[in-house]
Order: C-alpha cells, then sequence, then structure tokens
C-alpha cells in the first residue's frame, strides 16, 4: 500500500473511530435524559400524592371541627346557653419586659410616651425565631394581650348572673362619669383582652423591641400583627367630642428638685444594668414624657377626704379602692385628719424598679422630688 493509499486508510479509520465515539455519546446522553424524565416524573406524581394527601388531611380536620361545633349544643342541658359552654383556648406566646413596674403610670394609651420602651420575649418553643422574620420591615405593630392585673378576673369563672361586671365604667376624661365599657378602652371588660399599637425597633431571636408602649411589665401576650396604614387608619372616622378633650389629662409643666438627678444617678448605679435605657439622663426624660400627662386616678384628683392611718413617722398612707384606681399608695403629709390640699399630698411612680416621688398642685404643675431603687428591685 503506498503512502497516499495508507493516509487515506488511517483518515477513514479515524472518521469512523469519531463516528462511533459521538454515535455512543448520543446513545448514552439519551439514556440518562430518559431516566432522569422517569425520576422527575416519578417524584411529580409523589408530589401531586402529598399535596392530595395534604387536601385530604385538611378537609377531614375541617369536617372534624365543624361535627364538633355542631355536637357542641346537643350535649348540654337545655337550660344552658351555648355561649356560656364555648371557650377557646388561650395560651400566652410570649410576655411583656416593661420599663411600667406597675400599673400606676402606665399610659392609658399607646404612643402618648415615646421614650416608653418593652421589649416581648417569645417562647421559642411556640414562636421560634422564623416567625419574626419581616416584621422589621413594618414601622408599627399590633399587640394584642391580657389585663393580667384586673383586680376582678376572678368574675370570670363565675356564673354571667353572679359576675356582677359592670356596664358602665367610670371615665377620666368624663371626670367620673360614666359610660358603656365598649364605648371605652377600660381594662374591665367581661373579657380582659387588650389592643394597642407599637413601635417595631428591633427583633433579636425570639425578642421584639417596641417603643412608644402603655404596658405594664409581665403582661402576657396573646399575638402580634402588623400595622397596615392603608386599612387600618381610618380616614374621616368619627369620635365622641369627649375622646378629643385631651387637655383633661395633661398636666401644665414638669420640674425637677434641685437634688433630684443626683438621686437618679445614685439609683442607675445600682439599676442600669438591669434597665432598657443607656444612662439616667434618658430615664428623667422618660420621667418626664410620664409625668406630662395626669396620671392620678380619678379618686386621687378629686383628693382623699376620708380619715387615713398615721405612721410613727407622723405621715399617713391611704390607698385607693374603687375599682377605677390603680390601687397604688400614697403618702399624705399631715398630722391631723382634715381637708388635704394637693401640695400636701406625696405620689409614686415606679419605672425600672425606681420609686418617683412627686407633687402636683392645684395649677397642674408637676414637682419631681427623689428618686430611690425598691426593695424589691434589689432581690431579683
Amino acid at each position: 500500500m503506498g503512502s497516499s493509499g495508507y493516509s487515506k486508510w488511517f483518515a477513514a479509520t479515524i472518521t469512523l473511530a469519531f463516528a462511533a465515539l459521538s454515535t455512543s455519546t448520543v446513545y448514552i446522553c439519551r439514556k440518562r435524559s430518559k431516566a432522569l424524565n422517569l425520576k422527575v416524573k416519578e417524584l411529580q406524581i409523589s408530589l401531586n400524592s402529598s399535596l392530595q394527601n395534604c387536601a385530604a388531611e385538611r378537609q377531614g380536620r375541617i369536617r372534624a371541627q365543624q361535627a364538633l361545633r355542631e355536637a357542641l349544643p346537643a350535649a348540654q342541658s337545655k337550660s344552658e346557653k351555648l355561649e356560656e359552654q364555648i371557650s377557646y383556648p388561650m395560651t400566652p406566646i410570649g410576655f411583656v419586659h416593661s420599663c411600667f413596674s406597675t400599673r400606676n403610670g402606665t399610659p392609658r394609651q399607646p404612643l402618648l410616651v415615646p421614650l416608653a420602651r418593652a421589649c416581648i420575649n417569645f417562647n421559642a418553643t411556640r414562636v421560634p425565631p422564623a416567625s419574626l422574620e419581616g416584621l422589621t420591615e413594618y414601622s408599627h405593630c399590633w399587640i394584642v394581650f391580657v389585663f393580667h392585673l384586673n383586680t376582678n378576673l376572678d368574675k370570670l369563672w363565675k356564673h354571667p348572673s353572679r359576675s356582677k361586671f359592670k356596664a358602665k365604667v367610670k371615665v377620666p376624661k368624663l371626670k367620673g362619669g360614666r359610660m358603656g365599657v365598649f364605648a371605652t378602652r377600660s381594662p374591665h371588660r367581661p373579657c380582659p383582652i387588650g389592643l394597642t399599637v407599637a413601635k417595631v425597633e428591633a427583633v433579636k431571636g425570639n425578642t421584639v423591641l417596641l417603643s412608644g408602649v402603655d404596658l405594664v411589665d409581665g403582661t402576657p401576650v396573646l399575638d402580634i400583627k402588623p400595622y397596615l396604614p392603608y386599612c387600618d387608619s381610618i380616614q374621616g372616622a368619627a369620635v365622641p367630642k369627649w375622646i378629643m378633650e385631651d387637655d383633661t389629662l395633661s398636666v401644665a409643666s414638669v420640674s425637677f428638685s434641685e437634688g433630684f438627678s443626683s438621686s437618679l444617678v445614685d439609683c442607675w448605679k445600682i439599676m442600669g444594668m438591669k434597665s432598657l435605657y443607656e444612662s439616667s439622663d434618658e430615664l428623667q426624660c422618660l420621667i418626664e414624657q410620664v409625668l406630662s400627662w395626669d396620671i392620678r386616678s380619678l379618686s386621687q384628683r378629686n383628693q382623699p377626704h376620708e380619715p387615713f392611718n398615721k405612721k410613727a413617722n407622723g405621715k399617713a398612707t391611704y390607698t385607693c379602692l374603687d375599682s377605677e384606681s390603680n390601687h397604688e399608695e400614697y403618702t399624705l403629709n399631715h398630722e391631723n385628719n382634715e381637708v388635704l390640699h394637693s401640695d400636701d399630698v406625696t405620689y409614686h411612680l415606679i419605672l425600672e424598679g425606681i420609686n418617683i416621688s412627686y407633687k402636683i398642685n392645684n395649677s397642674g404643675n408637676v414637682i419631681v422630688e427623689k428618686a430611690i431603687v425598691t426593695p424589691e428591685s434589689t432581690r431579683q
């Protein structure tokens, strides 16, 4: 075979080899593609089956719930009403850690005190961190909570005929006038559930940091929901005239005594590590914001004219006992059982475990006198 013949033979061999290799490669690729297609179909069938099973289970749960609701009336005696028998489990999903240690001083409405801070610590087993993802994209959120410090909670377990719930409650802005409970934000309700709004500052793990709150420390939280301005803010919404009279609860001025700042600094040295605030100056700003509203109960504003119990130091204490009061004890700087004036009464506000004493005169001027750490705070 000549050189030219050999070259042709070699080229033909190479061509055939490449052709065979290409055919083999195509065959393998087609085989793998077919196998992948079969796998995809199998997964699609499995997914569809799972979706059908989930839908069937959901329908089954719905039918079971409907059957339960239908069976409840039949299970009750003829003398009992349905609404007296049905109840729903409402377990707190978290609790509030607030700057307000007691009900006294806690704002009557949200956002009135911008510096009022709190955090909601959620139960990790009920609220995993993923549940809170996206909340920081909202400026505010709604909080559904329980008025757990109501003094009449025991009535909830009594028959309605013996519960003695009041249809009307005293309204601070009406100076003691009464209004239907559902026309007010009173905490004393047939179901002690509250609704408030707060500014979302941050989310850290299972904790939501808030400001502008009107929640007392330890409040149980049932739910939170994002605030939606386009549907939660109603343009042109009507309210009674007495709601708009905010001046009835505002004070003329707030001033601090000469030694107050130093007494607050001493308290800060003890309580600063537990505080929601970064300095005693910031805490003093909070005190000024809180006391810029008259936080006294109706009984306190009307002055206690009843006899009071003397103490060894010549001073005495008087405790409000009516259902609308904050049940807070305050000091009377008087020796005898006589008619009192505003300047004779020292009131107390507890914030962050610090007891702030102040007076308010008949002109509505608040003088903040002293700050001391409460004994209960040092034991915690």
